[in-house]
């Protein structure tokens, strides 16, 4: 059997290729966690210096983290709709390309964060890239249901390096701010999951909804949105914030609830996606963590 190729592309398409490995938009939510961190910990406008470093930096180092990711699963990512347009499955990209490119960022972003930042936030976003690769993509992810929950604490880390990118130390506040996001992520991508749930079961990914029915995973995800929104209101008495905070903390908190109990209310007696509508809440679960983060950031101006 004959494997397909893609046809040469142009220079255009060849950085698009490479930039599509890196997963821009999952680059775009871990930004938004560690920018406003860095307003909290300085309770106000960091240096402009320091915010834009911090920001290449851990742009190319979650780049690393998912351009070796596509590495690893170019198998899988060729099973399933959602991912077989990623350059490895189009073979756009060489596997030995790939691994090179991903590691190259790796090597440039501890780097750039060690001379630009401090070795602190340095060692914090190469954990962060180790843990994504070693432990979440190469041990948890084809083995055990629980691989978003464990895996997912590699995506907590932003909030200890927009910290520590400040402060060059670490503190209970962005402890905090990681506890928020380890358990937002199992409700935010069991929903995701619960919508391709046929595309996880052909890679091979046990993934909650895969073995187990809706409602079981519904129940899941209320309990973890319950935890969320409760460590979420730990960061006004921890980090000593105003009124806008918690304010905005509880009303968002509020809104994730309900959807997340109306999710567990549809998904109670179906199976069926089209009554279950599991993207509606994972989209406003994107906008609950942004909108969070946001709101820690803005409220030392407007004590």
């Amino acid at each position: 059997m004959t494997t397909s190729h893609a046809p040469a592309a142009g220079p255009l398409e060849v950085v698009q290729a490479y930039v599509a490995l890196t997963k821009p938009r999952i680059i775009e939510l871990l930004l938004l966690t560690t920018i406003p961190v860095m307003f909290v910990a300085a309770e106000g406008v960091p240096s402009l210096g320091l915010v834009i470093a911090t920001f290449v930096g851990g742009t190319l180092s979650a780049g690393s983290a998912n351009a070796l990711n596509c590495v690893y699963d170019a198998d899988m990512d060729a099973k399933m709709r959602r991912t077989r347009r990623r350059p490895l499955a189009r073979h756009q990209v060489s596997p030995r390309a790939a691994l090179v490119f991903g590691l190259v960022l790796g090597v440039v972003s501890t780097v750039m964060l060690g001379l630009l930042v401090n070795w602190l936030s340095a060692a914090l976003a190469l954990t962060a890239n180790l843990f994504y690769v070693l432990v979440y993509t190469m041990v948890l992810k084809r083995r055990t249901w629980q691989n978003v929950i464990w895996g997912g604490a590699a995506g907590c880390f932003p909030a200890l390096i927009g910290w520590s990118a400040v402060t060059g130390d670490l503190a209970w506040t962005p402890v905090v701010m990681f506890m928020v996001v380890f358990f937002w992520t199992p409700p935010h991508t069991w929903a995701l999951g619960m919508r391709y749930r046929e595309d996880y079961a052909a890679g091979g990914v046990p993934m909650l909804p895969v073995i187990a029915s809706s409602d079981t995973v519904s129940k899941q995800i209320v309990m973890y949105t319950w935890l969320t929104v409760a460590t979420s209101l730990l960061l006004w008495p921890v980090a000593g914030t105003g009124w806008f905070y918690p304010a905005a903390a509880i009303s968002l908190g509020i809104v994730f609830l309900v959807e997340a109990y109306d999710l567990r209310s549809r998904a109670r007696d179906t199976e069926e996606l089209s009554v279950i509508k599991p993207m509606r809440l994972f989209h406003f679960s994107n906008a609950y963590l942004a909108l969070l983060f946001v709101a820690a950031a803005a409220d030392p101006f407007l004590r």
